[in-house]
């Protein structure tokens, strides 16, 4: 096991079937999230999974999971002591928690219904895992349908213990770049409290039954077919191989440009917005491309007029003809894109070398760890593997900002107790 302090970004607790069936007010029981469990007789393959969990809500109604099995040992669960137990056996001193299947209620354009689901799951992790707090603390769901809400949720959060806010990666109604925001933005920073963003949260839409968290399901989706696939075609391979190299940084680049480009950045210093689960790969090059997107670079004439010219019409009015670079030197604030991202920006990776290799472009401050436990598509029973593979060259201080030292600091951790165990010099601690 690693010597550093090691926190994990990006963890979940698997919410307890009857939270929400239990909890809400009486009058939207009906609408409550329910999870249903079944156990086939016989598995889909020899060995595989028997045991099966399906959701039932708006945008996600049917989507259908195996039992968290971890090839070996317990189930994973939301019970404190368990998750305390696969934190060690993973080398774990200290975790972020993110609500599993709750996510999927709690940012809905639903507002009564979406508010009624947090103040419920927040409650819920204030009470069962405050106790444990020196190694585990849980996010507050903060649904963006209302920001007057919003900011009256965060203060009862802060109330309630929590110490830090997961907003949806798609906002409703309206996007992250808008003044709306600013009581949200003013609160958090006013609080102290850091602001994470995880993917698949958010989007649903109760009118339709439909959602708009079509980038991480859809990639589910593809991968899944080519699964059931006998014969790997050229086709499959091209398409697995374009999903492994995929546009994961989509979502985080939008959610970053938008906070940037609407002076949130700058107006709050000393708030840090984190994004959850996309790795950090791509992070380097998109930081070097918006600054890029405002300077008139080399080969840009700033003269270059361009567009379809209508005849006839007075140059003022040539509305599809004009200067490609004008705007390019009208960025409005003190520091550029990529400077704002170093000092406002945290971004969380798990099985990404690339995002590593590039710590020096990006900051080694603005990128760290998480192993999305208990999730299978996470790094859990196999970080030390991962770590030791993905960090081997790199000099034991940085190690130990990206392995816990940041996120520790963002979110209160003492890093200077170790809990999880640490294996004698030249020894290898069994899972």
């Amino acid at each position: 096991m690693t010597q550093e302090f090691v926190v994990s970004g990006d963890s979940h607790v698997v919410e307890p079937m009857d939270l929400f069936t239990e909890r809400l007010p009486k009058n939207l029981r009906d609408k409550a999230l329910t999870q249903t469990e079944f156990e086939l007789e016989e598995p889909l393959v020899p060995g595989g999974h028997t045991v099966f969990r399906t959701v039932h809500a708006p945008g996600y109604e049917g989507w259908t999971v195996s039992r968290y099995r971890q090839h070996t040992g317990p189930t994973p669960d939301w019970m404190p002591d368990g998750i305390l137990r696969d934190m060690d056996r993973d080398g774990v001193d200290a975790t972020v928690l993110f609500s599993n299947f709750a996510l999927f209620a709690t940012y809905t354009d639903d507002h009564e219904v979406a508010l009624a689901h947090a103040r419920v799951y927040n409650d819920w992790v204030a009470e069962t895992y405050g106790p444990y707090s020196d190694r585990m603390r849980p996010l507050a769901a903060i649904p963006t349908t209302d920001i007057g809400d919003a900011v009256k949720e965060i203060e009862r959060a802060v109330n309630l213990g929590l110490r830090g806010l997961f907003l949806p990666e798609h906002p409703q109604p309206l996007p992250y770049h808008s003044d709306e925001y600013e009581p949200l933005w003013a609160a958090a920073e006013a609080n102290g409290l850091p602001i994470f963003f995880h993917l698949a949260a958010g989007g649903a839409n109760t009118k339709t039954g439909s959602s708009i968290t079509g980038d991480a399901v859809k990639g589910i989706l593809t991968a899944m077919a080519m699964g059931k696939n006998k014969e790997l075609s050229n086709a499959t391979l091209a398409a697995r191989t374009m999903g492994g190299g995929n546009s994961s940084g989509a979502v985080p680049m939008r959610i970053i440009s938008e906070l940037i480009a609407s002076g949130a950045c700058d107006r709050h210093p000393n708030l840090l917005w984190n994004t959850i689960e996309y790795n950090a790969g791509w992070l380097a090059h998109f930081m070097s491309m918006m600054d890029k997107g405002w300077r008139t670079g080399t080969g840009q004439d700033s003269e270059w007029w361009m567009g379809f010219l209508q005849e006839g019409k007075p140059w003022e009015e040539q509305d599809l003809f004009g200067q490609l670079f004008l705007i390019n030197e009208r960025w409005p604030y003190d520091l550029k894109p990529s400077e704002y991202v170093k000092r406002n920006i945290r971004v969380q990776f798990a099985d990404d070398r690339m995002a590593v290799q590039a710590r020096h472009i990006t900051g080694v401050d603005t990128i760290y760890w998480g192993n999305d436990y208990p999730h299978a598509e996470g790094t859990f029973l196999g970080s030390q593997a991962v770590i030791s593979e993905q960090m081997f060259d790199v000099p034991q201080d940085e190690r130990a900002k990206m392995l816990g030292g940041t996120l520790a600091k963002i979110m209160g951790f003492d890093s200077s107790k170790k809990f999880a165990p640490v294996a004698p010099t030249g020894e290898v601690l069994p899972v």
